[in-house]
Formats: structure tokens, sequence, C-alpha cells
């Protein structure tokens, strides 16, 4: 991917070829300032010495994985892009862990106090820590980029407004479901859904058809719920079947599907619920702020012809996405949520009592947990040179976390590159 330039005064400028920016380094013109994401550091230019195109950061939020990526608007290329991964399910259940340990704790001590409950009031907005953690991670990498790069715009997925009300104000009934986006909406549901498989073979990347679980000739509607996905093999071979009848010799796939068409997409919801609340907290960064539906995401990655991912989804985002997009060559870099540590001092068993207590100190020798590490290790099994994140001991042996793999090395063996921010990278 492109590197991301600043000047002398720490000011962004447009994002260069990494061949040019080896070239910068080698002549000691720049210097690396940040590994994640890559940035240097001109050290004899300025804002005023250089020509600064506008660029746009393009979002599209998802409950556990959020596409963003970054758009040079005069030549229409990709200069960045990443996936998010958020720790929304785990602060969920950490969150759960704790009220038990709680509530375990009051029931064995038996002094009586008087009852206590509905005497806290939430602020306006709140939302579960689960889902506020969604939001911070987008709003603190859409800042870090605009650190970095020139952005003037932000896209992100939202909702699909109602073009055809501002176009025919009398439309209605069937003409107005019939929309120029008509099917994608329903059937990017169905496909998250279904997990973009057929629900009787399971088969993957082939066309997928619009499958009644109850056929209409027999009564079916075209709810949501009664909906799913096939291929064309199993789709013909079922017909007008009963499922029941269809499926008689696979009880296991039959109940699956049954109690999965009823489900609801938790994910989806999660989205819904933090969407507005993401779209407001952009808009208070001052930058002009567009929207675009998930149906209208689709439309353009395939008429683009771009394989479905994350960050090509952010890529497709609104209907600023250009007709040519440029991406040769791009590999997002896959960033985690891994949080900034925890409070709790106290560890507990599986049953709720207290087995160790938690070191005061954060810092051994220099490092923290999540620093990103260079490691020069000349003997042993590992010899070699890896680039990873760490988790300390408080002795001098620490983990090392590289590609699939960890392993213990010295701290004198290690240089750091990056230091913890709460994110883990991977290209």
């Amino acid at each position: 991917m492109y590197v991301f330039v600043l000047d002398k005064n720490k000011q962004p400028l447009d994002p260069c070829h990494a061949a040019r920016a080896r070239e910068l380094l080698k002549q000691g013109r720049a210097t690396v300032y940040k590994q994640y994401p890559f940035t240097i550091i001109i050290k004899d230019r300025e804002v005023g010495q250089s020509v600064i195109h506008p660029h746009q950061v393009k979002i599209a939020p998802g409950s556990k994985v959020t596409g963003l990526t970054v758009l040079q608007e005069n030549t229409n290329r990709c200069v960045f892009a990443a996936e998010i991964s958020h720790r929304g399910f785990q602060i969920k259940q950490a969150l759960l862990s704790r009220r038990q340990l709680r509530r375990s704790r009051r029931l064995r001590k038996t002094r009586y106090r008087k009852p206590r409950f509905l005497n806290r009031k939430r602020k306006k907005g709140w939302l579960p820590p689960s889902l506020q953690s969604r939001i911070e991670n987008v709003l603190t990498w859409v800042n870090r980029l605009r650190h970095v790069c020139p952005i003037t715009a932000i896209s992100q997925e939202l909702v699909k407004f109602d073009l055809q009300k501002l176009e025919q104000p009398e439309i209605q009934g069937v003409d107005y479901q019939r929309g120029e986006l008509f099917g994608f909406e329903v059937k990017e549901y169905l496909l998250t859904k279904w997990g973009h498989q057929c629900a009787y073979c399971s088969v993957k990347d082939v066309p997928l058809q619009i499958e009644h679980i109850v056929a209409k000739s027999r009564g079916g509607t075209n709810r949501v719920s009664n909906l799913t996905l096939a291929c064309q093999k199993c789709n013909q071979s079922k017909g007008n079947q009963p499922i029941i009848e269809f499926l008689k010799k696979k009880p296991e796939l039959l109940n699956r599907i049954l109690s999965q068409a009823k489900k609801p997409l938790v994910d989806a919801t999660a989205v819904n619920v933090t969407r507005w609340e993401l779209y407001r907290r952009l808009q208070q960064t001052g930058l002009p702020v567009e929207v675009g539906s998930g149906g209208q995401t689709k439309w353009n990655r395939t008429n683009h012809r771009i394989e479905k991912s994350h960050w090509a989804d952010s890529l497709c985002v609104g209907a600023s996405t250009p007709k040519k997009l440029l991406i040769k060559g791009i590999k997002p870099l896959a960033i985690t949520a891994k949080g900034h540590g925890t409070r709790q001092r106290c560890r507990t068993n599986k049953f709720g009592f207290p087995k160790a207590h938690a070191p005061s100190s954060k810092y051994f020798q220099g490092f923290t947990t999540g620093d990103i590490v260079k490691a020069n290790i000349p003997t042993g099994k590992f010899a070699g040179t890896y680039i990873g994140r760490i988790a300390i001991r408080f002795r001098p042996s620490f983990v090392l976390y590289f590609l699939d793999k960890k392993f213990d090395v010295h701290p004198k063996y290690l240089n750091t590159r990056q230091k913890a921010d709460g994110y883990e990278y991977k290209q």
C-alpha cells in the first residue's frame, strides 16, 4: 500500500508509493514516524512547498469487523485499506463475569443491608459498553488517519435514502418497492444470515438463489423469516415440496434450518443500534459525512466486479463511488482491538474465590503488554529476526506473538518499534 507522509512540522502530505518512501529513507531525507499505519516524516519539506489533494475516508461498519479505506479523490486510487476486528463480545462476557462474581460475593456476606435498586440514571444516548466500543474503535482510526493524511470527507454505510419519493412523491404500492436497488437489500440480509452458503448443501462460491421455505403455491409468504438461500440444484430438487418432506432423511439439518429461519440477526441488530450514534459522532469532526445503504454498497461492488470483503465494501460506500477504482496491490491491514489491560486487581477461580492479585505496575524493564517490538534472537530454537506483539511477565521472560505462533524471549533481545496502543496488527 501507499505510505503516509508528514512534513517536518508533522502536518499531513499526500501519501507516496512504497518505493518512493524507501528512496527517501535511504537518502536520509526521511525517518520512520510510525509503524502502523506506516508513516514517514520528511525532514526538509513543509506543507506550503507541496501540492496536497483531497482524500476521503470510507467506512462500512460491522458488528464483528469494520472495513475502512482511504480514497484519493483526484486519482480514484485506494491508498489505504484496513479491517478492524472489534471486541464487543469479549466485553460482554467480561461484564457478565463481573456481575456474577459480585452477586456471589454479596450472597456470601450475610450482613443485612437495605436493598437498593433503580438508583442509577443513565445519560441520554447511553449505549452498552460492548456497542460503545465499536463506535470508539472506528472514531479512533478516523482521527488517526486525519493526523497522517489530508482527509476532507467521510462516507459511512448507514441507510438507503428514499430517492423514489423525492423524484415521484405520488409513487406507492409495488412500484415503490421495486426501485433501482430492488432485491439487493433482502439478498444482502439473507447472505449475512445464512453465511454466504446454500442452506441445504452448504456449498459456497456459487450463485445462490432466494428460496421460499414454504412454497408460495402452498401458502408461503415473502416474509424474511420464510426465505433462505439455495444453489440452483437444491432449489430445483426441492421445488414446492414441504421442507419436512424434502429433508425427512436429514432431521438435524431440518431442525437447524427451521430454528435459523426465525432467529434474529444479532450482528445486524448491533449495527442498527450503533449506526446513528456513529453518524452523529462523525459529524462532530466538522467534515462532510456522506451516507449510503448496504444495498447501494453491494450495487457498486457488483458493478466494479470486486470480490466480497469488509474493506471492499467500505470502498464502495455511497453515491460518490467513482466509476473506476484503482486497487491494484492493495493488502488490507488486519487490526484487532485488544483493549488497554484490565482494572481487575484480584484474580478469581471459576467459583469466584480469590486466588491471586495482579501486580501494581504495568511496566517491566521499559516494556508493557501490547508493545510492537523487533526481536533479534542470536541462538536457540527460535534464532532469527521477528517483529510482533509482546505480553510481559515480571521476570526476564516475555511472550512474543509472531504470525500464528508464540514463544518466550528475553527482553535484552527486544527493541520497541511502537508502544502499546490497544490494537494488534497483521498484514
